[in-house]
């Protein structure tokens, strides 16, 4: 089982950038999609980006098309968002898991063992 941990998050001015990290334990990482889900308070968990696990194949929710990329390095055994032109509805804490897949899921149930959250904050 992939076990993840995020950080990079922080408070921010909207327009601003931030890029998160998500490093994964486990041997077998590149054999996972990796997911990015955020939640914001009061609101349902969503999933915003997923990758396949050569990175060859990418989703991204509409919300966040054309501002934030996802990306991976296997050989570090993880994951980022960069995330560009933040808005404040883009507040809440960020979640990254892996998802026993070969292709990339864009549903939150495939994603297991999400990680403690990153907070990303943008003021307005």
């Amino acid at each position: 089982q992939v076990q993840t941990v995020e950080s990079g998050g922080g408070l921010v001015q909207a327009g601003g950038s931030l890029r998160l990290s998500c490093t994964a334990s486990g041997r077998t990482f590149s054999s996972y999609a990796m997911g990015w889900s955020r939640q914001a308070p009061g609101r349902e968990r969503e999933l915003i980006s997923s990758i396949n696990w050569s990175g060859s194949s990418i989703y991204y929710t509409d919300s966040v098309k054309g501002r934030f990329t996802i990306s991976r390095d296997n050989a570090k055994n993880t994951v980022y968002l960069q995330m560009n032109s933040l808005k404040p509805e883009d507040t809440a804490v960020y979640y990254c898991a892996a998802a026993p897949s070969m292709g990339v899921p864009n549903v939150l149930s495939f994603f297991r063992s999400w990680g403690q959250g990153t907070q990303v904050t943008v003021s307005s």
